[in-house]
């Protein structure tokens, strides 16, 4: 037996070991494993780099040690307040920060574009340097955190989702399918209590009705929250075809999110299209 293992290739070993750490994983953490088409199979080197990675994870996960941020990253002591940074010098001092936590395998981004490098900064060396994480350490891993999931930009968030989510789906030929930022009631135009089921099927009856259909402007004038209501309104242009014909629509819109339920969840309760009758 020792001199078959000896005569193996490198290559025949590594797919040898692949196959022992899929059967630990499996055994130990009840990993599953599917075939796929030859061509598209990992590398074995790729593979073998990875399966013990998903191991030494799961060995130190399992100890359940944590430690702050400010500690992951070396308790490094260089970094000024926030408010000892002036103005023309903190896009700078942001850049440094990001990079040095990278380099220690931790990193923070925001989704909203409102989110200034001043006040990234400052949560994170007043607040995300003191959050408690898993201690894991593995070469080329990082723990990455967003900063709208501790401070969601609702405003921008549902800016996003009704234009993204809700009039550039509207205004195009694939069908409409995705209705999870609707209230289970809302109005529509004058459709009034309607199911997000009877939304689809009036949305998508107009999507038959043409060949074409092309959004060639979508514009946001307005998004602002009062009490548990938030209103976006902005304005559109259309083309669609039927056969030789070509028809434009154009008009104002309005995407109306309400707060709702005990997660403080945004749905969209009111939505009006103008210059259109679907």
């Amino acid at each position: 037996m020792m001199e078959e293992s000896k005569d193996l290739s490198r290559a025949e070993k590594l797919e040898a070991e692949n196959q022992f750490l899929k059967l630990k994983l499996m055994a130990e953490q009840g990993g599953q494993f599917y075939s796929v088409n030859d061509d598209a199979s990992l590398p074995t080197e790729i593979e073998n780099q990875f399966l013990s990675n998903v191991i030494e994870f799961e060995r130190q996960f399992s100890s359940r040690r944590t430690v702050t941020v400010f500690e992951k990253i070396g308790g490094p002591q260089h970094f000024k307040n926030v408010n000892e940074i002036p103005d023309d010098e903190m896009e700078h001092a942001w850049k440094n920060l990001s990079k040095y936590m990278s380099e220690h395998g931790v990193e923070l981004s925001a989704c909203s574009p409102r989110i200034t490098s001043r006040e990234l900064y400052r949560f994170t060396t007043d607040e995300l340097f003191k959050y408690e994480t898993d201690d894991i350490k593995i070469p080329g891993m990082i723990t990455g955190f967003i900063y709208d999931e501790f401070y969601p930009d609702h405003e921008y968030d549902n800016t996003r989702a009704a234009t993204d989510d809700c009039m550039r789906p509207i205004f195009c030929k694939k069908p409409f399918e995705w209705t999870h930022h609707f209230a289970k009631e809302f109005r529509f135009n004058d459709h009034i209590a309607l199911s997000p089921d009877d939304f689809k099927s009036v949305i998508n009856h107009f999507k038959d009705l043409y060949d074409e259909i092309d959004l060639n402007d979508l514009s946001v004038q307005s998004a602002r929250i009062v009490d548990n209501v938030c209103p976006v309104q902005g304005s559109y242009q259309v083309s669609v075809k039927l056969e030789n014909e070509a028809i434009e629509y154009k008009g104002n819109w309005l995407v109306e999110f309400s707060c709702i339920g005990d997660w403080g969840y945004w749905y969209i309760t009111n939505l009006k299209i103008e210059g259109i009758n679907f």
